[in-house]
């Protein structure tokens, strides 16, 4: 395969770099897009140095797939050059998730949506990502109804700059200095912000109303109703969510943990809790904490972890690319 990336130099980019070799694709050749401020410099992949350039039309021509790690403005904007190229493009903005004509991806989940693709392929919000794994396999026992939930959400969902503000209102906190806040409403070293995206009428924000949209769209349950809050703590890398989901028929807790330990890219803790920390790094959901909810008969309570930069973003795209190629007909 030739394969494009779209925002390498970033650190969804650079992550899907890692997941390209650790996923073993046959990949022909790499070709790395990035801003002007990023041409020239190289990133290593299987040992070899790829030299970042500017994306033009020309060298977009050749390649089967591109992987976009930029923002809606940028994706829409490039679409058009893909397409015109004839490269499948799969595209981690939220710019085309709920395009009818869009496939919305995860591959244990939904991978055969992939297959009907039209040349572009949406990648879901990390967060959505991360729960509607480790709900997967419950909707499969009976569909869920109503989910209450509440992420926690790492400050790398806000880049590498939400990481350079943790550490320089940290450093700034031990030394007397004056804190700074740019990248998030308020300080967050030492606090947790219920503030992510921007507030809709209803009073929720766009990334609380994203868990139940794209929910929805990737477990085929267009019945699934969604109370979310998206809260920014302060953790580096990993996201976590609490979930309270109700079920149309009430399920054996037994049967419920059977189903998430065998489920693929899941990691059931029975005896032991997930945590931001452990999940890092790693592509699979850690889930734990499952329990009878107290309110509901049919509900059931957990809590899971993931990686939002690899398992929500970097590998979630690549392993769309490995769906697609292992299913052609």
């Amino acid at each position: 395969m030739k394969i494009g990336i779209i925002g390498a130099s970033g650190a969804v980019g650079r992550e899907m770099i890692n997941s390209l070799e650790d996923y073993k694709l046959d990949v022909e050749e790499l070709r790395l897009f990035a801003s002007e401020r990023s041409v020239g410099k190289a990133i290593l992949f299987n040992g070899n140095p790829v030299e970042i350039e500017l994306l033009t039309q020309e060298r977009l021509f050749g390649l089967d797939y591109v992987l976009g790690a930029v923002s809606n403005e940028l994706s829409k904007k490039y679409w058009p050059m893909i397409e015109m190229a004839g490269a499948v493009y799969v595209d981690n903005s939220s710019a085309f998730r709920m395009n009818d004509n869009v496939p919305l991806i995860v591959p244990e989940i939904n991978g055969e949506d992939a297959l009907k693709h039209n040349g572009l392929i949406s990648n879901p919000n990390c967060s959505t990502i991360i729960t509607m794994l480790a709900l997967a396999p419950i909707n499969k026992l009976s569909k869920i109804k109503d989910v209450v939930a509440t992420t926690f959400q790492a400050v790398s969902g806000a880049g590498n700059k939400g990481i350079e503000e943790l550490k320089d209102q940290i450093r700034a906190l031990e030394n007397n200095e004056e804190i700074k806040n740019e990248v998030f409403p308020k300080q967050i070293a030492y606090n947790c912000i219920a503030e992510i995206g921007s507030y809709l009428d209803n009073g929720y924000t766009t990334e609380e109303m994203k868990m139940q949209n794209e929910g929805r769209k990737i477990l085929h349950n267009n019945d699934l109703n969604v109370s979310c809050t998206c809260v920014r703590v302060p953790v580096y890398r990993s996201h976590s969510i609490s979930v309270r989901l109700v079920t149309e028929k009430k399920l054996d807790l037994d049967r419920v943990c059977m189903a998430v330990d065998r489920y693929p890219s899941l990691k059931l803790f029975d005896e032991d809790i997930p945590t931001p920390l452990a999940s890092s790094n790693q592509d699979d959901v850690y889930v734990g904490r499952i329990r009878r909810d107290l309110t509901d008969e049919n509900g059931i309570c957990l809590f899971c972890c993931g990686d939002q930069v690899r398992r929500g973003a970097a590998s979630n795209a690549v392993l769309i690319i490995k769906y697609l190629e292992d299913n052609k007909q």
